[in-house]
């Protein structure tokens, strides 16, 4: 029975849940909420005098906010006005005081994301791999698949920062500023769920005044990827605009494998390469049949030791070409070519073909995920002088991974969107429950949209005096 007056709401008997869905002890979002709060109580305090809003409450609202899905500051800032939201935002969240929208710009602006933001990120993976919830998603060779690509997340011709980036207009002069980050996240061609990683912003850095470039961020993203994994197995999937020389050496380098996409008008030496192959009989080309669909054929051309270009043919990779085949219309329903570290094989070239295909998770998994179904990736939440946008997009990317290991790993998450159909609707039912009503934890949120709740008639609250 769910009260909104906060005094018949408060009970010295603990909530007990209805359902008989046990929760994973470290992978549902009340214990993943506790933990991200507790890396948030290590960050220093870098203010001075009288300080009422603690970093720990103000880090914790902005990711209160982006968990919820709240589209604005202004928006999340309303939640102050309401009682029984604040005190759900201290029950699940531990906020005991929520900041205004202005002092959440200041404070945020503050924060080093790269020195205390990032690695938070490890906390809820290591809590993935210690359940072993991660091992479902192993893809070849004990090994990961990781998917890596740009996206931008600001673009205006009226305001900006200090790091924003400047595309300038040839004919008009017209500047626009704009913000990118490179997103990177374990995917698996079997799973709707994908686990992010800590994306590595793509800003003016520090110092500097030319715009950065999707290339240096992967280089910071690596060596800060094996700072905090070092020795995860992972195959980077990564679309055409990759395979190059230095960009392949950084990849060895970091121990990584890899499967890259190959275009003709980029690589046409490496192209003319594997025809003169073909045209030899070097080449390896053979079908096989798909089990599920009779009406489908698998073609491959592979090719061993290649040469990556004309500048670099000691550099050699290993060459796949497949056709996906129609039997029906005798037509080509799909066609692509990549190069990968594995040494190809007619056993291994459609398990390393699927890994390729893969790559449309980041975009449509995350990115798209991320841009249109609740999360308002691409909204200004704010810029600062400093690091608020890149905080805020870290945030965001936290609850986007809170979020994806309950899809993965809470049975009564999952129960609960199955029910409600979609994930718009899930997300707007929380937060109207969290508006009405005061919860004990998220657990008890989710009961009460997963098994339905008795309302009382309310209590009138009037002036007697």
């Amino acid at each position: 029975m769910l009260r909104k007056n906060k005094k018949q709401s408060r009970s010295s008997k603990k909530y007990e849940p209805p359902s008989k869905i046990k929760l994973r002890k470290h992978l549902n979002a009340d214990a993943l909420f506790i933990s991200i709060r507790r890396e948030f109580e290590k960050i220093p305090e870098f203010r001075t005098g009288d300080i009422e809003i603690s970093m720990p409450d103000a880090l914790m609202s902005a990711f209160a906010m982006f968990s919820l899905k709240d589209p604005s500051l202004l928006k999340f800032d309303e939640r102050r006005k309401d009682e029984a939201e604040c005190q759900n935002l201290e029950s699940i969240y531990g906020i005991k005081n929520i900041l205004s929208d202005s002092r959440m710009r200041e404070i945020c602006d503050e924060i080093d994301p790269k020195k205390y933001l990032s690695p938070i990120f490890k906390v809820p993976f290591r809590h993935l791999q210690r359940g072993k919830a991660l091992e479902p998603m192993v893809f070849y060779k004990g090994c990961y698949l990781l998917n890596l690509d740009g996206t931008g997340f600001f673009s205006s011709k009226k305001i900006s920062a200090p790091y924003c980036m400047e595309k300038i207009n040839k004919k008009t002069g017209e500047i626009t500023y704009h913000l990118q980050m490179l997103g990177a996240a374990i995917v698996h061609p079997d799973f709707k769920e994908v686990i992010p990683l800590c994306p590595e912003m793509i800003i003016k850095q520090d110092g500097t005044t030319k715009n950065d470039c999707e290339r240096n961020a992967a280089k910071r993203f690596f060596e800060q990827l094996r700072n905090d994994h070092p020795h995860l197995p992972l195959i980077v999937n990564e679309d055409a605009l990759s395979p190059n020389a230095p960009h392949i050496r950084e990849l060895k380098k970091h121990n990584l494998h890899y499967i890259l996409g190959v275009k003709p008008g980029d690589h046409k030496f490496l192209f003319n390469f594997v025809e003169d192959a073909a045209q030899d009989g070097r080449t390896i080309e053979f079908e096989i049949e798909d089990k599920e669909n009779p009406d489908i054929t698998h073609r491959f051309r592979i090719l061993n030791e290649v040469p990556l270009n004309q500048s670099n043919q000691e550099l050699l990779v290993n060459f796949i070409e497949y056709w996906e085949h129609s039997k029906e219309t005798d037509k080509t329903t799909y066609h692509n070519t990549w190069i990968t570290d594995f040494t190809l094989t007619k056993e291994n070239a459609y398990i390393l073909m699927r890994g390729g295909r893969a790559r449309w998770k980041i975009e449509n998994e995350t990115f798209n995920t991320l841009k249109n179904q609740g999360y308002n990736f691409g909204h200004n939440y704010g810029l600062g002088e400093k690091h608020l946008a890149a905080v805020f997009a870290m945030l965001m990317m936290l609850a986007f991974l809170v979020d994806q290991i309950q899809q993965l790993c809470c049975t009564l998450f999952q129960s609960v969107w199955k029910k409600l159909g979609s994930k718009k609707s899930l997300w707007e039912s929380i937060r109207s429950l969290f508006k009405c009503f005061q919860f004990e934890s998220m657990e008890m949120l989710y009961n009460a949209l997963r098994y339905g709740f008795e309302i009382e008639p309310p209590v009138i609250l009037f002036d007697t005096s």
